[in-house]
């Protein structure tokens, strides 16, 4: 670790607004970029990392310098994230059986020929339950059992959001193609 970024962290600690403000700015176009992918907007994407930093504020006692800062953050901002969500949302989730998660197509890999900003947009207007089992699985690299113990959700279910999500992100993309 970088020893500004350890200065950073002990003002930041210590309650220092510089401190905060350096941190702030130091993070401030990584977070907004990941609540954008788990907001339905712009607006809501602000709120959230609102949240995002004070909670990163708050818990900075905790960060261990074992594995790099800017991960921990993107930890913190995650999990800040799925409570904004939980806390207003009715966060919905439709159980499938397996069969209903089989029959749906998923070999298309829709990610591959899109600019960020465009599969942002994109995201952003599948269904809640949809976006954050996409973002959790197909961005950040959770398995679907992370997924079922973070949402409190059967592994069946968050295959079948990410299937949905894929599938609804398909049909986006063939409107957008033709």
């Amino acid at each position: 670790m970088k020893q500004t970024e350890q200065n950073i962290i002990k003002g930041c600690i210590n309650g220092e607004r510089k401190a905060q403000y350096d941190l702030y700015n130091m993070f401030k176009r990584d977070v907004f970029g990941l609540c954008m992918r788990y907001a339905k907007d712009r607006a809501e994407a602000e709120d959230m990392m609102q949240e995002a930093f004070i909670k990163v504020y708050s818990d900075l006692y905790q960060y261990k310098p074992i594995g790099p800062f800017g991960g921990w953050i993107r930890r913190v901002v995650i999990n800040s994230c799925l409570r904004y969500i939980r806390k207003r949302k009715n966060l919905v989730f439709n159980d499938f059986s397996d069969e209903a998660v089989q029959a749906i197509p998923s070999n298309e890999d829709i990610v591959s020929d899109l600019e960020a900003k465009d599969l942002v947009r994109l995201m952003q207007k599948l269904p809640e339950g949809y976006r954050v089992v996409f973002n959790l699985y197909v961005i950040e690299g959770y398995s679907h059992k992370e997924i079922s113990e973070q949402l409190g959700i059967s592994v069946n279910t968050s295959k079948s959001q990410l299937s949905r999500a894929k599938a609804n992100l398909r049909k986006a993309l063939e409107k957008i193609l033709i």
